[in-house]
């Protein structure tokens, strides 16, 4: 006797379903062992004193009142607000106008360029950090301190001085995310109809004017979406300041995550690395909501206007 047509598209259905969830499966496996679990691990763990080997001992809060407590975790903090303003609010102003140079028509070559802008992103991260570590070297030698003793400037240390150890790291993220920022903004640009550019072009608008009051207004979206990234990825600085500075990680360039690296890898003291890192969470997601909060207020002037 015959299935129902009805129980058939039932059965077919569920079966489309299964081989769906089948497919996306892999994805949502690594992302729970690898993503979910070591997060709510690290909130469990927080609460403990564990050196990775002996019995976890509860400690309540007092991880947190340790870190609380320590200076450096308070330099870390600092370090990061300040490195990350250094090296991301310079990279978005020249990627705006590295891409409206890539977008026009007067450059020759423009694939080419392109290329050699994007080509820092994919350099590794390791190798950028051991150049610019020669760069900038404490010795005279160094590209930086011989560049300064043409001025009649004395060597500087750069990974011992507070502003040095900053400005030297903040170089780094500038000169490798500033070609994929320009990639975001030029794709941005692209989406912009040349005619609005034809038109001010003709009304005597010049290069500053062009980018002021057409480039920069249609772009706001993306601003906000590369101000956001941007923001993030200054708060996972983690491999420039490592190897710039080394294991020591001395307290004028030490990072957020970092200090909870070292806790956890040279202290051994995984409980307040885990405290470090929830702090750190709970930064993040502030930040998260406060620049959804600005987007949603652009996006409703915007429709308004």
């Amino acid at each position: 006797m015959e299935k129902p047509k009805k129980t058939r598209r039932m059965s077919e259905k569920k079966s489309t379903a299964l081989s769906a969830y089948v497919f996306i499966s892999p994805f949502f496996i690594l992302f729970a062992v690898f993503g979910l679990f070591p997060m709510i691990f690290s909130f469990y763990l927080s609460f403990f004193r564990w050196d990775g080997l002996a019995p976890m001992e509860f400690t309540g809060w007092r991880n947190f009142q340790f870190i609380f407590s320590d200076p450096v975790f308070y330099s870390s903090i600092k370090n990061t607000f300040l490195i990350g303003i250094m090296g991301t609010a310079p990279q978005i102003v020249a990627a705006l106008f590295l891409a409206f140079a890539l977008n026009s028509q007067l450059i020759r070559f423009r694939n080419t360029f392109r290329t050699m802008v994007f080509l820092p992103y994919i350099t590794s991260i390791v190798a950028v950090a051991i150049i610019f570590g020669v760069v900038f070297n404490n010795q005279p030698f160094g590209f930086a301190n011989y560049f300064l003793s043409l001025f009649d400037i004395s060597p500087i240390r750069w990974n011992a001085e507070y502003w040095p150890v900053k400005i030297a790291i903040a170089t780094m993220v500038f000169w490798r995310w500033v070609g994929y920022n320009t990639i975001i903004f030029l794709a941005g640009m692209q989406s912009i109809p040349k005619e609005l550019y034809e038109a001010a072009k003709i009304d005597g608008a010049t290069v500053f004017q062009q980018i002021r009051l057409i480039t920069i207004p249609m772009l706001k979206p993306i601003i906000m979406f590369v101000v956001f990234t941007a923001t993030i990825g200054s708060f996972q600085l983690f491999t420039e300041p490592l190897i710039f500075l080394g294991r020591g990680l001395r307290e004028e360039g030490i990072t957020i995550v970092a200090y909870l690296w070292r806790d956890a890898f040279i202290y051994n003291s995984f409980g307040t690395a885990s405290a470090a890192a929830i702090v750190l969470f709970f930064i993040i997601i502030t930040l998260t909501a406060v620049n959804l909060l600005i987007t949603n207020r652009i996006g409703r002037s915007k429709n308004l206007g």
